[in-house]
């Protein structure tokens, strides 16, 4: 509950920083929905008025399109925003600030900032896969609504997790802006269905950088046609992958040295 009440502090905060510049917040949020449609632009020359690329249909494709969108929203408004100060911060060896307070460092570091207008972004992300529903004329089952949003936390728990790793590499190299940027463009690629990718590619994209559990198959899922073992290996893989998140964070924060230091 303690926190609970610490996150809730925290957005709170960010929505009254967003709220100040509600000109700022509007305009952000615009071109958010600007960059959405723009994005769409190679999705719909591929898929639209073609046969099945993958087996994916325009339709079901569209799901995959709004998990990522959503996702994205998760990305950049709440994951970015907070752990890429972090670099900085250990670069500066001004971590300490943080340390030396009364909470869990991980948990701080992860909650420090939140980009609300982001918010535009998962609701752009959901009213892509209603319109994907309306198209092919039927909606999710019950048990398809259930094991999408597990599929979706799962993915939001591979994506952070990757996050922390990458981040707990500043600890040992320093400056890992490169490697930043390189997930973040490695992460438009989940805007596809994985089964579209062949070979070698197909194998990164699902067990390397495991973008087929973050896009495709939630969107599976909602469409029911998830495999339950292949639900049940995400979720646990997923656990696994924030359990080494945990330990490396942990491992990490012992080679730190701090400003005063």
């Amino acid at each position: 509950m303690r926190y609970l009440s610490l996150l809730g502090l925290q957005l709170r905060k960010s929505v009254t920083l967003a709220m100040q510049y509600r000109w700022d917040f509007m305009v952000s949020g615009a071109l958010a929905l600007l960059w959405t449609v723009t994005g769409l632009v190679p999705f719909h020359v591929a898929f639209h008025d073609r046969p099945p690329v993958g087996g994916w249909t325009y339709e079901s494709a569209l799901v995959v399109v709004g998990f990522f969108t959503l996702l994205r929203g998760v990305l950049d408004g709440a994951v970015n925003p907070s752990l890429l100060s972090v670099v900085q911060q250990i670069r500066e060896g001004t971590l300490d600030f943080v340390l030396l307070k009364p909470a869990d460092a991980q948990f701080l570091v992860s909650t420090t900032k939140f980009e609300v207008f982001r918010m535009f972004d998962a609701l752009a992300g959901l009213s892509l896969v209603t319109f994907a529903f309306v198209r092919l004329g039927r909606a999710p089952t019950a048990g398809g609504v259930f094991t999408a949003l597990a599929m979706l936390a799962a993915a939001t728990v591979v994506l952070y997790s990757i996050w922390i790793l990458v981040i707990a590499a500043a600890f040992w190299v320093v400056r890992v802006d490169n490697l930043a940027y390189l997930f973040d463009s490695l992460f438009d690629f989940a805007r596809w269905p994985v089964s579209v990718f062949k070979g070698v590619w197909k194998f990164v994209f699902t067990f390397v950088i495991p973008l087929g559990v973050m896009t495709t198959y939630p969107a599976e899922a909602l469409l029911g046609a998830l495999a339950t073992q292949t639900a049940v290996a995400s979720i646990c893989g997923a656990t696994l992958l924030a359990v080494v998140a945990r330990i490396v964070w942990i491992r990490a924060i012992g080679h730190y040295t701090s400003a005063s230091s």
